[in-house]
């Protein structure tokens, strides 16, 4: 099966991290977005990728060559950027003949049952309840569970079931069809084609769809949420079991990811904190944050935080003379 992952898009949600880097290349948990994503899907036995790039395009290019130098890769170049439908369209031919395919966003990690996905002979959309479903693509489906609409950020939502950004697609050539049909007719949503103008012509055109359920679905393209996935990821076995190198006069809180080659000393790490390689802390006390590359932290505290790479910040150090009565407060 072979896998097609978009990763065009800007990431404003993300700004400003992404004003030098793709969303997918943010780190978390120890690796970029689309590194998790990446081994996932090799852990399931894919071994063919396409990958959709527009924005910072060849960083994502050289993120997969230099990382992952075995699995056959395909770029394809989306300009300009039209909306996810608009992505798939135009990758539409590296999939047009293959007998099913997996699609999966770049900012997207799931927990989900892939081997139930893959056996499934329908095409198969991941979902999971939400609280506000006018965020999201929503599913609605019938009595015997299967999908009988899709539709994006609905005024009204008449279910709860988000798509995730997780599709296993039984028909790629019907998809195809599709996908033309809604640009040829410049058939939009919010001003953009969207995959889901294009699963509900498949719908309308006979196609079955069904519905699979996500154990965990972490969002990475907003701040709060990146921050939530990195802390859970952390918090799996492989980090809680780590053992960390000794570094001076420091506590380690675990779960905590630190990269090759990273200084620290005089300082307080943890819990829930990714570090990347060769950044240097001292005298810092950090949690439930993200740290870039070649980072450079010294006094400072920081909570609910994302660094990026090559960024220096060092704290603030006050010589103070103060009078009776008189409150100071440098919290806010």
């Amino acid at each position: 099966m072979k896998a097609v992952i978009p990763v065009a898009g800007m990431g404003a949600r993300l700004r400003p991290h992404t004003h030098t880097q793709p969303k997918a290349l943010v780190p978390i948990a120890g690796k970029a977005i689309l590194g998790h994503i990446i081994e996932r899907l090799q852990a399931t036995g894919i071994t063919q990728f396409v990958f959709v790039v527009g924005y910072l395009g060849e960083k994502i290019m050289h993120y997969v060559q230099r990382k992952y130098p075995t699995i056959e890769a395909e770029f394809v170049v989306q300009q300009p950027r039209e909306g996810l439908g608009h992505a798939l369209w135009a990758a539409r031919e590296t999939f047009r003949h293959e007998k099913d395919m997996l699609i999966q966003l770049g900012d997207t990690i799931v927990d989900v049952d892939m081997a139930r996905l893959y056996a499934s002979e329908h095409t198969m959309l991941a979902v999971k309840m939400v609280k506000t479903p006018s965020m999201f693509g929503i599913a609605e489906t019938d009595a015997n569970g299967f999908i009988t609409k899709v539709v994006e950020k609905p005024k009204i939502p008449k279910s709860n079931l988000a798509l995730v950004g997780l599709y296993k697609i039984a028909n790629p050539a019907k998809l195809a069809e599709s996908l033309e049909y809604i640009v040829a007719n410049n058939i939009r949503t919010q001003n953009e084609h969207h995959l889901t103008d294009a699963l509900m012509h498949m719908i309308q055109e006979g196609e079955q769809m069904v519905s699979l359920t996500v154990d965990h679905w972490f969002d990475c393209g907003r701040k709060d949420t990146l921050l939530q996935a990195n802390a859970t990821l952390l918090n799996r076995p492989e980090f809680r079991k780590c053992e960390y190198p000794q570094f001076p006069n420091t506590i380690i809180i675990p779960p905590v990811s630190i990269g090759k080659g990273v200084q620290i000393s005089n300082s307080i790490v943890g819990p829930n904190v990714a570090i990347g390689e060769s950044a240097i802390l001292s005298y810092t006390i950090v949690r439930n944050s993200i740290i870039g590359g070649y980072a450079e932290l010294g006094y400072a505290v920081l909570e609910d935080s994302l660094v990026g790479s090559d960024s220096s910040l060092k704290g603030l150090s006050q010589r103070l003379n103060i009078g009776d009565s008189t409150e100071i407060d440098f919290s806010h």
